[in-house]
């Protein structure tokens, strides 16, 4: 890695890498940018995760395999998906030269699903990548590197006509919705393709697609008049010459081909006039595998070598050389390549003399000379067609271990519940909808804003007339079971080994929500069907047998209702800030309403009084639940009992009215009075049934927030204890010490967790103080003595809150450093020094990438103007070398601006 400060970027251009990649291009006569020539690089990165909301939450839970993030999103995001909007180019002392924005410079795509969580979870990275796009677009005469996806990710040649449709038009509409433009092109979910499939996108409007040079079957230059009849090349065993576009048309022969030699026959002597067409670019095989299961993404200069290497040195006035893998490579799965993919963009490849580009602008400046045909069906990741969807073909196998014969079973039971659920659809549909299948097709428009006053005008649009509050809940109901129809249908379930695996078990759970919503609006019982069906589908575990018992344990067990969110609301109620909401006493009057969200309700609090008799303590309330979703409501009477500890007693039953709900409320707290558990549970019993709720019924998050407010008494006391212990041993642990003695561990623990509480106390204090603007030096010098303490003693303070407190209050006094101007700077930099120097001491593994950021985006706009247009004033010369010192700490190549102040 060069330490330059300037590179280029594409001809008679440079970057500054001292600033965020918005490098302008000098355009000459002979630009490549404008003018076909030369050899021109695409990297494509296909970004996706599939849908992990639990289907009756509209949101992730937490999974545990992805510790020590919240789920697999998330972690992901922090490895790939942040990292590339933020890509690092270091110098060689690891120094901080340049952040560029990788999605401006390479051709991508990110699903939608993925898209939507992005926009919830880190609205920075999203709008990042927006930015990107738009930028490209202007470097590009137009062109941006975004392309939209197939919704869900279905494996279109799979799919019936109408969901084929229903895909495209919700992936154009979403990346529309976004990026403010039409998509240009589009991919597919595993690049698996059809004739159909591309019927439908050239239907609507599609330019062009990216596919696998295995998934061409023969190609041929246009006629001329110089070869009016061209000779066809077959190459079906991807000998596709990967450099350029190709044009295929949609003969009406080859709609109803079903073998390349039917094709052959069929197509010799047909004219292409007049034919509707797709343009394709098939990704350079070789260098694309090789980014996924080699090193050379590693390095900049080997990426480099290897594009070289497919350069075609025929003198051809333009080639594009184009790869295309899993966007997750850069930083999920090869650590830190987004930084190899950086340079690779503003360094190596414009080095070479290479235009970096998009499909769209190059498909622009050099449109196809080149006919291709394609195999009948095909994808990327399977050998044998789209068999890895529907059949035991042996892709995806675990050498060979176990079996896919549950796929063909599990295809044929989604595909029957399609059907099925198609006829509830038409018939209830069609009272309801104007035209059902163009409502569910603008569906879309509520997934991207399920506000009411976006769904008010949606139904308003489609309605056959206007429609009672009953009907609008059955008219969502409908289209909601249309959405998890096509949900269960995402690739991801066939994808691996094993049906009971959690892709597997995801989309049988969209299939069960879809079987529950035609049940609420038709009253049609299809599970026993389905479930028939399932129990054809072997799985490879024999805890589970097959299909339909993977369903009963994984996925019925995890099925929701309003029971069990009124349970939740309740039970975590005991743990909420009620003080704003009245009691009411008088329970025949003075109802009030207090309004929160639970995931993808809105419950309306419409009564609720609490009481405490010694260890118990018991709430009572009334509750109206929304679903956000469907609009369907339930009035819902709950009580809650406390034992104490982790133990609940939870009851749930319908609002029956005022009186009756005054009955039940005297008669429960009246109960409570006799201070018994064993009396009130009787009374609860009696009044609500049998069925009762407890902690464990608590959705994860919630469950754990509140057992870690249960623990924190216990944990309290114990590390008291522990502090007690060290400072009575303290002594003695120092004694092992000094005759280098191995600690008994219970000591060293002792001393571990001692020091842990007192740095977070200090921490917390300090947290506290920079709140209240009242930062002071005697937290900072407490957490010097404590890493001091904790180097003697090799002590490892394990705590991560402690290391995100310390994160956040370092960027908080970095951004107040730069943009308060009534802050002491001399003080406020110096103790943001000494505060970045204790988190290195304590060794928590702090990261400083987000004060980097902030650092570096001030650099330019800032600290720059300041250190070169005061020269002469030596006020301002000392203030400038003490910003430049700190970017230094912060690990920030300054050392140009610091030789141009002398």
């Amino acid at each position: 890695m060069t330490s330059a400060t300037e590179l280029p970027v594409s001809s008679g251009s440079t970057f500054d890498l001292n600033q965020d990649s918005q490098a302008m291009p000098y355009h000459d006569p002979h630009d490549p940018l404008k003018k076909s020539q030369g050899v021109y690089v695409t990297v494509h990165g296909h970004f996706y995760q599939p849908p992990r909301e639990n289907p009756y939450l509209d949101a992730i839970e937490r999974q545990p395999s992805a510790t020590p993030f919240h789920d697999w999103n998330e972690r992901i995001h922090w490895e790939c998906y942040r990292p590339n909007a933020f890509a690092r180019v270091l110098n060689d002392q690891g120094e901080l030269l340049g952040i560029v924005n990788n999605y401006e410079y390479m051709s991508f795509n990110i699903g939608p699903t993925l898209m939507s969580w992005l926009e919830r979870y880190d609205v920075e990275v999203y709008q990042r990548i927006l930015e990107a796009d738009a930028k490209s677009s202007q470097r590009l005469h137009g062109h941006g590197n975004a392309i939209a996806q197939v919704y869900n990710h279905i494996i279109m040649p799979l799919a019936n006509e109408r969901d084929k449709y229903t895909q495209i038009r919700w992936g154009k509409a979403d990346f529309k919705s976004r990026f403010g433009r039409d998509p240009e092109g589009i991919w597919l979910a595993e690049t698996a393709v059809d004739y159909a499939t591309l019927e439908a996108l050239v239907a609507e409007d599609i330019c062009f697609i990216v596919l696998a040079p295995s998934q061409a079957q023969r190609c041929r230059p246009f006629p001329s008049e110089y070869d009016p009849q061209p000779e066809w090349h077959e190459v079906g065993g991807s000998q596709i010459d990967p450099t350029r576009p190709y044009r295929c048309y949609l003969k009406p022969s080859l709609s109803v081909v079903s073998s390349p030699l039917s094709a052959n026959k069929a197509t010799m002597s047909e004219s292409t006039e007049g034919l509707p067409y797709i343009d394709i670019f098939f990704y350079d095989g070789p260098i694309s595998r090789d980014m996924g299961f080699s090193d050379v993404v590693y390095s900049s200069t080997h990426f480099a070598g290897r594009v070289g290497a497919a350069v075609r040195g025929d003198h051809r006035p333009a080639q594009l050389i184009s790869v295309a893998t899993d966007g997750e490579t850069f930083g999920h799965h090869k650590k830190g390549t987004e930084k190899t993919l950086a340079y690779a963009f503003i360094g190596e490849f414009p080095r070479h003399g290479w235009t970096v580009t998009n499909f769209a602008h190059y498909l622009s400046l050099n449109p196809p000379s080149w006919e291709v045909e394609l195999k009948s069906i095909t994808a990327w990741s399977c050998a044998h067609g789209v068999d890895r969807w529907q059949d035991d073909c042996g892709c995806g196998g675990e050498g060979g271990v176990w079996h896919q014969r549950w796929r063909r079973p599990l295809r044929n039971a989604l595909n029957w519940l399609r059907d099925q659920l198609i006829e509830v659809y038409e018939e209830y549909g069609s009272k309801l909808f104007r035209d059902p299948w163009l409502a569910r097709d603008e569906y879309i428009q509520v997934l991207r804003d399920r506000s009411p006053a976006s769904v008010s005008s949606f139904l308003s649009r489609h309605q056959t007339r206007k429609l009672q509050a009953a009907e609008q809940i059955d008219a969502l109901r409908l289209l909601e079971m249309q959405r998890h129809a096509l949900f269960m249908f995402t690739s991801c379930g066939w994808f691996f080994e094993e049906i009971s695996r959690p892709e597997g078990t995801q989309i049988l759970r969209y299939a069960a929500r879809a079987l529950e919503l035609a049940g609420d609006v038709a009253g049609v019982q299809l599970e026993k069907g389905f479930l028939k069906r399932l129990g054809l589908a072997e799985s490879n575990v024999p805890h589970f047998k097959h299909g339909g018992e993977i369903y009963r344990q994984l996925v019925l067990t995890a099925q929701i209702g309003f029971k069990q969110v009124a349970a939740h609301y309740a039970i975590t109620s005991l743990f909420n800030n009620h003080n704003n909401a009245p009691s009411t006493q008088d329970t025949s009057a003075n109802f009030h309403s207090y309004q929160k969200a639970v995931y993808c309700y809105t419950a309306n609090e419409l009564d609720y009084q609490m009481q405490r008799m010694g260890a118990l303590s018991m709430a009572v309330g009334h509750l109206k639940l929304v679903s956000d979703i469907t609009w369907e409501s339930e009035n819902l009477v709950f009580a809650v009992l406390h034992l104490g500890g982790w133990d609940f007693h939870c009851c749930i039953q319908p609002f029956t009215g005022r009186r009756d709900y005054s009955n039940l409320k005297e008669k429960l707290f009246a109960s409570l009075q006799q201070a018994s558990a064993a009396q009130v549970i009787l009374v609860m019993t009696q009044i609500f049934g049998g069925e009762a709720f407890s902690l464990q019924n608590l959705f994860a998050e919630e469950r754990h927030r509140i057992m870690r407010l249960l623990s924190q008494e216990t944990l309290t006391r114990l590390d008291q204890l522990y502090t007690q212990t060290y400072r009575e041993y303290y002594g003695v642990i120092m004694a092992f010490h000094r005759d280098e003695l191995a600690v008994p561990q219970e000591l060293q623990v002792a001393a571990e967790i001692a020091l842990g509480y007192r740095c977070m106390m200090s921490l917390r204090s300090l947290e506290q103080d920079i709140i209240e603007a009242q930062l002071s030096w005697n937290h900072i010098a407490e957490l010097e003595a404590i890493a001091t303490e904790a180097k003697h003693l090799r002590c490892r303070l394990n705590i991560p809150e402690g290391k995100q407190i310390l994160e956040q209050l370092i960027v908080r006094l970095l951004w107040q450093l730069l943009h308060d101007a009534n802050g002491s700077f001399a003080t406020d930099i110096q103790r943001l020094e000494k505060l970045i120097d204790v988190g290195y001491q304590l060794n928590l593994g702090i990261s400083l990438e987000k004060s980097q950021e902030l650092y570096f985006s001030s650099l330019h706009s800032q600290v720059v103007p300041l250190c070169l247009t005061n020269v002469d004033n030596q006020a301002d010369v000392s203030q400038c070398r003490q910003l430049l010192k700190l970017g230094r700490k912060l690990a920030v190549d300054v050392s140009i601006i610091l030789k141009k102040l002398g």
